[in-house]
């Protein structure tokens, strides 16, 4: 790019603002800059699906408990959220593409160390590795692409296409993992990080330009901390509560995080250059957005596990075959990010938002009535997903726009990173709480049908969760693995219908708290 906005440096060039200065259209190079930072973003959206199919092969190699399971899943997504708002403003400060660069070789390295995992323990710690090192990437990509990208309706676009390549990872992750379990072991689903990483450092300083916010102080350390403080605590007691029940330690766990919370918006109120820019909330569209991307996410971040899990265990497909039907459905999500910002420049996003999110809840219905005849429930499964998925590819590309564009440009990183935020808390809560109803109402069904003869461990196996009673199968008295499997099922039901109600009041909250919002490239009411 080139342009009044920017300063030649001998290593890097600084862009500044000035508003005095007509918006000036992207050329070759800023669109081939999209492209790299398109590479990163698909990664990172196929780490968070990359697992979905391969856990039962993970789960008999390394055999983790249900809990155990569950961090291996989430631990990922955790630890992007707990990190990402400190990484964005980490990057407004010290450069964008410094960021990024140093974010994607801590990936690949985390990436080796989750492939040759030798035990749940080590996963887990490898999973947050990586969720650390994504946490920088993240809001990265977005800032970047704000940067590049002056026009509106380019940026827009631009951010559209963030969000479809987010879907592409989405999409691929399931079929990449079904492929590469077909062909190597788990932990070969983790390697293909180091190309993709390899590729970016070396194209990354002649394509993208470099950003640091102009007058910006250094990093406050304690807001790093009480962030830190507020959410783990949070994150504990939610998986406590979801393994055990409402137990004391969940419950002060979660007050203390809130507490904590307490103390960093405060301190945020009161820093000249705070670590998260609280005005921002102000905005009524930025908060309307982020509320939406939270709870749309929970409900898809639920689906994608239960019916890969579905597909597999109850339908008896392979890794691959379940990836590939996974795929498909996921191309929804593709098509509602690349259309979404076409269609809202002739109608608001509110209601192109909410017409979506209805659309999502009809999928969520469909996945509520899902039984366990294979032909009809694989039918029902894919075609659930499919609208889920639409829904959120929707809801993923305008309010990404609707969070970054309203921020100024020197708190666009704080403000991707409140986007990113939002949006890899609602999955990892959405694998975390939806999974754990799942489980509460297979642990109870499957209870009625566990004869009492069995052996102690063999009884706590088949309770625990449906893929740990398929590994005692041989253990077991005829029909109870189609009784585990019914049981499964009927979780998944509820999982669904809770997602329908929760989809269908959010499609309400959109049109409503989006409604003043003008056609992308208009302003507000």
């Amino acid at each position: 790019m080139s342009s009044p906005h920017e300063t030649d440096t001998p290593q890097a060039r600084i862009l500044t603002n000035d508003a005095s200065s007509p918006p000036a259209r992207a050329g070759l190079r800023e669109w081939l800059g999209l492209a790299l930072l398109s590479l990163p973003t698909i990664l990172l959206g196929l780490d968070l699906t990359l697992l979905h199919l391969t856990l039962p092969a993970l789960a008999a190699d390394l055999q983790p408990t249900s809990t155990q399971a569950l961090w291996i899943m989430d631990a990922y997504g955790f630890m992007i959220a707990g990190f990402l708002i400190t990484m964005g403003t980490l990057g407004d400060r010290i450069g964008r593409r410094k960021l990024l660069m140093i974010g994607a070789t801590a990936f690949a390295i985390a990436s080796v160390f989750a492939a040759f995992s030798a035990s749940a323990v080590m996963l887990i710690a490898a999973r947050a590795m990586l969720g650390v090192s994504a946490a920088t990437l993240m809001p990265s990509t977005l800032a970047l692409i704000s940067n590049i990208f002056k026009d509106p309706q380019q940026r827009a676009l631009g951010f559209g296409i963030w969000a479809t390549m987010f879907g592409v990872g989405y999409a691929l992750g399931p079929v990449v993992g079904g492929v590469l379990l077909e062909l190597f072991w788990w932990g070969a689903a983790f390697l293909i990080a180091v190309p993709v990483v390899l590729l970016l450092l070396i194209l990354a300083p002649f394509l993208l330009p470099e950003y640091r916010a102009p007058n910006s102080e250094r990093l406050d350390l304690l807001s790093v901390a009480l962030s830190l403080a507020a959410m783990l605590p949070v994150i504990y007691g939610i998986k406590q509560i979801a393994k055990y029940g409402i137990v004391a330690d969940a419950l002060i766990a979660i007050v203390l995080g809130i507490a904590f919370a307490v103390l960093f918006v405060r301190r945020q109120r009161r820093l000249a250059d705070p670590l998260l820019d609280m005005t921002l909330f102000s905005n009524r569209a930025f908060s309307a957005a982020l509320i939406v991307l939270l709870v749309g996410l929970v409900a898809v971040g639920g689906a994608m596990l239960l019916v890969a899990q579905y597909l597999q265990l109850v339908a008896g497909y392979s890794p691959f075959g379940a990836g590939l039907l996974m795929g498909l459905a996921a191309l929804a999500m593709i098509i509602g990010g690349v259309t979404a910002p076409l269609i809202a420049r002739h109608i608001r996003p509110g209601y192109v938002v909410a017409a979506s999110l209805v659309l999502s809840a009809i999928g969520y219905v469909l996945l509520a009535i899902i039984g366990n005849d294979a032909p009809s429930g694989v039918a029902l499964a894919v075609s659930g997903l499919a609208l889920a998925y639409l829904g959120n590819g929707t809801i993923a590309a305008l309010g990404t726009d609707l969070v970054v564009g309203s921020a100024p440009p020197e708190k666009a990183g704080s403000a991707s990173a409140m986007t990113e935020t939002v949006q890899d808390l609602g999955i990892s809560l959405g694998i975390a709480v939806l999974g754990s109803v799942s489980a509460a109402v297979y642990r109870h069904m499957i209870a009625l049908s566990t004869p009492e003869s069995l052996s102690q461990p063999t009884r706590e196996a088949v309770s625990d969760s449906l893929w740990a009673a398929l590994a005692a199968q041989a253990e077991l008295p005829a029909g109870l693995i189609e009784e585990a499997r019914a049981a499964f099922t009927t979780g998944l039901n509820g999982a669904s219908a809770l997602s329908a109600v929760s989809v269908a009041v959010l499609a309400i909250l959109a049109a409503v708290a989006l409604r003043h919002v003008g056609r992308l490239g208009q302003p507000e009411d």
